[in-house]
């Protein structure tokens, strides 16, 4: 299974870099932390100031047990706090929420057949426009 997530960050050329940086060697121990708590692989991309990350994660991972363990691992909590520089919290978040779970919303191997021009939902896309040619 897999999530992904959202963060942005500071509009700025040297913070960004530095982020990029911490994240070419992560620490032994949040490797060790990541792992431990059930996800699989994670990836992270960057678009201009957003993030995104991807996790995949195996059966035994839980939201609720990350939370607890990275609660209690002091160097995680460390890690946290060096990352904070380089974060902002995405709007409409709960507060100290970083990272923010997106909805997925397609895809290409669980999505039924499209429908084609002229159906039922094309139609009503085009419905009460009045343009010629819509």
């Amino acid at each position: 299974m897999g999530y992904c997530l959202a963060l942005d960050m500071p509009s700025d050329a040297a913070l960004i870099a530095e982020y990029e940086e911490w994240h070419k060697a992560i620490w032994p121990e949040i490797r060790k932390s990541i792992l431990d708590s059930g996800i699989t692989n994670m990836e992270i991309y960057r678009l201009e100031n957003r993030l995104f990350m991807i996790m995949e994660v195996g059966p035994d991972f839980s939201w609720e047990r990350k939370a607890a363990m990275d609660a209690a691992n002091p160097v995680v909590q460390r890690w946290e706090e060096l990352m904070w520089k380089y974060q902002v919290a995405i709007p409409g978040g709960r507060p100290g929420e970083k990272w923010r779970l997106m909805d997925k919303i397609f895809s290409l191997q669980e999505a039924p057949e499209g429908t084609r021009p002229g159906t039922s939902i094309a139609k009503s896309r085009n419905e009460g426009s009045n343009s010629v040619g819509s």
